[in-house]
């Protein structure tokens, strides 16, 4: 992803997502966000795992000892934002939570990790749902960047993948 100046560092920590990704554009969902969030020169680092990493995640960083789907850490407020390339954090997936949603969702597995990573991406650049104020703002903007990939959008509940 050289054009915007864009580092992503991927890690495997379960071998069953390797199937996962082969049809999976990592760099088309995170450009596409770039693009309408209107940033680049960044690092971030993605770690596609399972429910047993990211638990223990979820238990020592937000105190809910439960697995979920996706975690992000962000690293460095955009507003430092200097001639340097700035790490923005960091994105944890669990195969196991986002396979368990996409079957009782009724979803394919690549449309809703294509959510997911919208969803943690745009933590990273400040978004967040503590609200709902803030939660439609985040939901839109998600809606958004998917629909401009031709994707539908995820909060619509009969709508199948």
């Amino acid at each position: 992803m050289p054009k915007n100046n864009i580092t992503i560092d991927v890690q495997i920590h379960d071998d069953r997502w390797d199937s996962c990704l082969t049809d999976f554009s990592l760099e088309k969902l995170i450009n596409k966000a770039v693009e309408i969030e209107e940033c680049d020169h960044f690092e971030l680092s993605i770690c596609f795992t399972n429910d047993a990493e990211i638990q223990k995640l979820n238990k020592d960083y937000r105190d809910k000892d439960k697995p979920t789907n996706v975690l992000s850490f962000p690293n460095e407020p955009l507003s430092d934002k200097a001639d340097r390339q700035i790490l923005l954090g960091d994105i944890i997936f669990s195969i196991d939570t986002i396979e368990k949603e996409a079957n009782e969702q009724g979803k394919l597995f690549a449309d809703h990790l294509s959510h997911l990573t919208i969803h943690g991406f745009l933590h990273l650049l400040g978004y967040d749902h503590i609200d709902q104020e803030q939660a439609q703002q985040m939901e839109s903007q998600e809606i958004k960047i998917l629909s401009l990939l031709g994707m539908h959008n995820p909060y619509e509940a009969d709508e199948k993948c």
